[in-house]
């Protein structure tokens, strides 16, 4: 079981950035692989970034590659999303989720546990 609780989301302006964090419980942490999500208003859930079990590879979705960086520090039972150059079209709850298989897939059904999500605005 891992309890996941997503933190750092907030009203920024266009082009800024914010860091999300994602706390997770749990005494197995390194071996899942993590994910980062998002969901807008009206929209279906989006792949943004995951990174394998111990941080070997990353992979991003379409819309952030180049903007949006997934790290994890398996020391702080963490995962983050250094988000840059942030677009109006980025506003959305976002969610990490833990992938029990550890690949990071960017199949959001491959995964296990998610969090409650944090709110991130992008004002224009």
């Amino acid at each position: 079981q891992v309890e996941l609780v997503e933190s750092g989301g907030g009203l920024v302006q266009a082009g800024g950035s914010l860091r999300l964090s994602c706390a997770a419980s749990g005494h197995t942490f390194s071996t899942y692989g993590m994910g980062w999500f998002r969901q807008a208003p009206g929209k279906e859930r989006e792949f943004v970034g995951g990174i394998t079990r111990y941080g070997h590879s990353t992979d991003y979705g379409d819309s952030v590659k180049g903007r949006f960086t997934i790290s994890r520090d398996d020391a702080k039972n963490s995962v983050y999303l250094q988000m840059s150059s942030l677009k109006p079209e980025d506003t959305a709850n976002y969610y990490c989720a833990a992938d029990p298989m550890g690949w990071g897939t960017s199949d959001s059904r491959k995964y296990d546990y998610w969090g409650q999500g944090t709110q991130v605005t992008v004002s224009s």
